[in-house]
């Protein structure tokens, strides 16, 4: 699972795909979640990175 963070808040999504301008981001069930323009990105993290390791990235 992936988190994609953004100004206004956070979303997660299953998978996503990379286009010319942003990132479209999908469900578990493959359904079209939401378009996020690169310029409104300001990190996509995985999941599993927390999971597995609780140092802090700050």
């Amino acid at each position: 699972m992936y988190r994609a963070i953004l100004p206004e808040g956070q979303i997660t999504c299953e998978r996503y795909d990379h286009t010319e301008n942003g990132l479209e981001l999908y469900d578990g069930s493959d359904q079209f979640l939401a378009f996020v323009p690169y310029s409104n990105l300001h990190a996509l993290l995985d999941e599993e990175v927390y999971e597995e390791d609780d140092r802090s990235v700050m």
